[in-house]
């Protein structure tokens, strides 16, 4: 006899399925119910500082609009996700949870940058009585993509909490031009991969462009317009179709000057800083071939952080619409170049014609001292 399965059974398991997984959905908690109480810029708790022993009073405010424009909230990481000990909120009590929460433990997630961090200088501080933690430099609920940031904004939000490049690097010339165009994990991480960033700024508005911006001038986004440049289709952006590329923007009342930073890729091993490892060697970036400018690309941020980007020949580097970025034997502006030859034959010109004059008008000059005696 045949067994009859139909509709009507997986009907009925289905629903089973549904009343057993309904009070798991039910008790998801959202971020909107824990912003309820932390939304609040008074909310506060008295704590006890672990080093210098004393009562302080620590802020429990999570701003909504940046935590909003956080990495981790945009990708879709809920406020229990690494708060993981909250199970449930109690609105009878005063606090809705246990007051005491454990420590977030973002090596949970973040597996990789956690076995980089654990061979780290700032690991190796714990010996010393120094407890350093992740969000100590990324910070608690406000987390950026830092894609497409600059060595400014990445160098502040991270490093120079702590310290000071001014008080060593004597060492180093040109330390300003250094600090304001190098990222630091670039030296310090010698590990980490690098590239370039090139982004335009116009010199008229002294502004950057991002892609609404640009996209907004030239009617096309940003695939449209690399499309429309890359005339061989290489995915490289050569110097000639880089001219081409200028002579568009200014086409469009745009006044171009490509500003470079060297800065490091967003990767887990640049967590990997040590005493003793960083590169002090000059001629590692002061050089023709230095594997330093292997990576160059045109960049524009959008509103959240990331970036588009286009890969770019590093004889671009060369141009005259590259500023800020010059490093003596790394790049040569091929341009001056031609400039400093022409002032060179030029004033051996005005020597040569000079020293002709005079030879040719000795004997007038002769002539007119005897008169004159």
């Amino acid at each position: 006899m045949k067994r009859k399965t139909g509709a009507p059974s997986v009907l009925g398991l289905l629903l089973i399925m549904l009343c057993c997984l309904w009070p798991l959905a039910g008790s998801a908690i959202e971020n909107s119910e824990c912003l309820d109480c932390h939304g609040d810029p008074d909310l506060t708790k008295e704590s006890t500082d672990n080093i210098l022993n004393t009562e302080i009073t620590e802020s429990l405010y999570v701003d909504e609009d940046r935590f909003n424009r956080s990495v981790h909230n945009i990708n879709g990481i809920t406020c229990v996700d690494c708060h993981s000990d909250i199970e449930e909120l109690n609105y009878d009590e005063e606090v809705p949870h246990k007051k005491e929460l454990k420590h977030v433990v973002c090596a949970s997630c973040h597996e990789e940058a956690g076995q980089d961090f654990k061979d780290s200088v700032h690991m190796k501080m714990r010996t010393k009585g120094v407890t350093m933690t992740c969000y100590a430099c990324h910070g608690y609920h406000y987390v950026r993509q830092m894609e497409g940031a600059s060595v400014t904004e990445r160098e502040n939000s991270i490093c120079l909490k702590c310290h000071n490049p001014y008080q060593f690097h004597q060492w180093l010339p040109a330390r300003s031009s250094h600090f304001s165009n190098v990222e630091c994990v670039v030296c310090h991480a010698p590990d980490v991969p690098r590239h370039i960033n090139l982004k335009i700024y116009d010199l008229v508005s002294n502004s950057y462009y991002d892609s609404s911006r640009l996209s907004k001038v030239l009617g096309i986004d940003f695939d449209q317009l690399m499309r429309t440049v890359d005339k061989n289709g290489d995915d490289v952006i050569d110097p000639s179709e880089f001219d081409n590329l200028v002579l568009l923007l200014k086409q469009k009342n745009i006044h171009p000057v490509f500003h470079a930073e060297l800065v490091a890729d967003i990767s887990s091993i640049a967590h990997h800083v040590n005493r003793g490892t960083a590169q002090k060697t000059c001629q590692k970036c002061h050089s023709a071939n230095s594997p330093y400018f292997n990576s160059v690309q045109v960049v524009f941020t959008h509103d959240d952080g990331t970036v588009d980007s286009y890969k770019v020949d590093r004889a671009v580097l060369e141009t005259y619409y590259v500023s800020h970025f010059y490093l003596l034997g790394g790049t040569r502006m091929k341009l001056m170049d031609r400039i400093g030859l022409l002032i060179l034959i030029g004033s051996a010109c005005v020597v040569g014609m000079h020293l002709t004059a005079r030879i040719l008008t000795i004997p007038l000059r002769k002539k007119n001292e005897e008169e004159t005696s």
